[in-house]
C-alpha cells in the first residue's frame, strides 16, 4: 500500500514506548507482588489509568512537552504500562506455595528465590502483559497523532479529515497486521514456554 516507511515509524515509536513500560512496569510489578504496601498503591493507580479516556493521557503531555514524538511517546507509556505491572505481579503471586517452600527449604536466598524460580515460572504470564502492552500501545497511537506522531496514526487521522475512506482502511488494516503477527508471535511462545515447564 506504500506504507512500509509510516508502519517502521510506529513499529519504532510503539516498541520504543513497550521497551520503556518493561522497563519500568517490571520493577513496579515486582515490587508490587513482593510488598503488599507496594501493591495497596499500585492498584488504584492502575485503575485509574486504565479507566480514564485515552484523548485525557494527551492533556498533560502537550502541556509539559507540547506536540511531537517525546510527548507522543509519554501518552503511550502511560495508558499501555497498565497490562505489564498487573501481569508481572499476578504471575509472581501465583506461583506454586509448595514451589517456593521448596527452595527455600533448599537455602535458596530471597533474591535467588525471585531470579531462579518465580521469576522464570512467571514469565509465561509476564510475556502474556507484553502482549497486551503492545495493544494497548498500538491504539494509543492513533490517538497520538492528534499531538503530531507520524506513524499510520497520522495517515488514519489524515482520512478522517478528508473523508478519505480507502486511505483510512488501509492504514488501519496495516496496523491491524502489525498487532496480529506481535499477538501470535507472543502468544505462541508464552504456549510452548508453559508446555516446556509443564504448567
Amino acid at each position: 500500500c506504500g506504507f512500509w516507511g509510516r508502519a517502521m515509524i510506529s513499529v519504532y515509536l510503539c516498541g520504543s514506548a513497550v521497551l520503556l513500560c518493561m522497563v519500568f512496569g517490571f520493577g513496579i510489578g515486582i515490587a508490587a507482588a513482593l510488598h503488599d504496601r507496594v501493591s495497596s498503591i499500585v492498584r488504584p493507580i492502575n485503575d485509574t489509568l486504565q479507566s480514564i479516556p485515552l484523548f485525557v493521557f494527551l492533556i498533560p503531555v502537550v502541556s509539559m512537552f507540547k506536540v511531537g514524538e517525546f510527548a507522543g511517546l509519554l501518552a503511550i507509556i502511560m495508558y499501555a504500562i497498565v497490562p505489564i505491572i498487573r501481569y508481572t505481579e499476578h504471575g509472581i503471586r501465583n506461583v506454586s506455595d509448595e514451589v517456593v517452600e521448596a527452595a527455600l527449604v533448599m537455602g535458596a536466598t530471597r533474591r535467588q528465590l525471585l531470579t531462579t524460580v518465580q521469576l522464570p515460572l512467571a514469565l509465561p504470564e509476564i510475556m502474556l502483559g507484553v502482549n497486551q502492552t503492545v495493544l494497548f500501545g498500538l491504539a494509543m497511537l492513533v490517538v497520538t497523532a492528534l499531538i503530531g506522531t507520524k506513524g499510520l496514526g497520522q495517515v488514519i487521522y489524515q482520512s478522517l479529515s478528508i473523508g478519505g475512506f480507502g486511505l483510512g482502511i488501509c492504514a488501519g488494516l496495516s496496523m491491524a497486521f502489525i498487532a496480529m503477527i506481535t499477538d501470535r508471535i507472543i502468544q505462541i511462545w508464552s504456549q510452548r514456554k508453559k508446555e516446556a515447564l509443564g504448567l
